[in-house]
């Protein structure tokens, strides 16, 4: 299992050495690679949520299903990468003061403003445009929204003590429910109730992990995201712990009403509330430990989580075929 200490070992380490390139000048590569850089491909993997509605249905069978499924998970990339290149845009001069930040290539002039502007403009019309054409209106304005709402929050509500939390745990619930959407598969109350207290958890350990890291590093709370230093690590615990808590019971209420019979050998969707209980303890301990600032990099470092996560979804897909 791995160790949370190391995680955050690694962001702090990161993070000086992002910094010490500052010294030997600007990011290799030109104005397609800065783009793809200002874009993040490494927080894609949160447009995974996609699939979360058509798996908890079993519809990932069907490979019309999984290639509709495929587009709109290219589309919710698009929206996502047209808020980071406008955001970069917008915030080129506050990132070229901060040590790390000033490594963006919108910051460091990799990428000129009008061309960070432009190239997210394109893609926050183009994505929610393709998905009304090739998807259906639903999926067209759940896109839509989701850029307005990102816009807004990067330009007012990022700067509103708990609206901030909450525009950006609505972000991943919207992610969850884009494919359900794109496939006409009905949410039920459970799945939202499930997917945004985890997603809550998730954001709250988020900001939690960065309070406290930036505490130990420098006392300077506010430095880079004022607002962080409106929050008290005592508050975040509190509402990590209480999403954690409430997102727990509502899957455990859901296994238990939608998989009351045994099918097959073993009542699967109830056997699969073992999974997900230890994926959430075992999350717990780096949000604990405040190392849970980069979601992506824990899920993708720690191998007991992603263990964790495989028997989960294997004892949900048996729970699906054998319904």
């Amino acid at each position: 299992m791995g160790d949370p200490s190391a995680v955050l070992v690694e962001e702090t380490s990161g993070a000086a050495g992002v910094a010490g390139i500052a010294v030997r000048g600007k990011p290799a590569g030109g104005l397609p690679a800065g783009l793809l850089r200002t874009a993040r491909p490494r927080q894609w993997v949160k447009n995974g949520l996609v699939l979360a509605a058509p798996f908890a249905a079993g519809r990932l069978l069907s490979l019309r299903d999984s290639v509709q499924l495929g587009v709109v998970l290219v589309l919710f990339t698009a929206c996502a990468s047209a808020v980071y290149l406008i955001n970069d845009a917008r915030d080129a001069e506050a990132d070229r003061a901060h040590p790390v930040k000033r490594q963006r290539p919108v910051a460091c002039g990799q990428v000129p403003v009008g061309a960070a502007y432009t190239a997210g403009g394109l893609l926050a019309v183009a994505a929610p445009a393709t998905a009304a054409l090739v998807c259906n209106p639903d999926t067209a304005g759940l896109l839509a929204g989701y850029v307005v709402m990102q816009l807004a929050y990067c330009v007012w509500l990022k700067h509103m003590l708990v609206v901030d939390l909450v525009i950006v745990t609505t972000g991943f619930l919207m992610r969850a429910m884009a494919g359900g959407l794109a496939l006409g598969i009905g949410l039920s109350r459970w799945f939202l109730i499930t997917s945004g207290f985890c997603a809550l958890f998730v954001v709250a350990a988020k900001r939690y992990s960065e309070l406290v890291l930036m505490s130990a590093e420098s006392g300077e709370i506010g430095a880079s995201r004022a607002l962080l230093g409106e929050y008290t690590t005592g508050y975040l615990r509190f509402v990590w712990q209480l999403a954690a808590g409430v997102g727990v019971l509502a899957y455990c209420l859901w296994a238990m009403e939608t998989g009351g019979e045994a099918s097959g050998w073993l009542p699967w969707r109830q056997v699969s509330m073992v999974p997900f209980i230890l994926w959430v303890l075992r999350y717990a301990v780096f949000a604990d430990a405040g190392s849970a600032g980069a979601p992506e990099d824990v899920l993708l470092r720690d191998r007991a989580l992603m263990v964790i996560g495989l028997a989960w979804g294997a004892l949900y897909v048996l729970a699906a075929v054998n319904r």
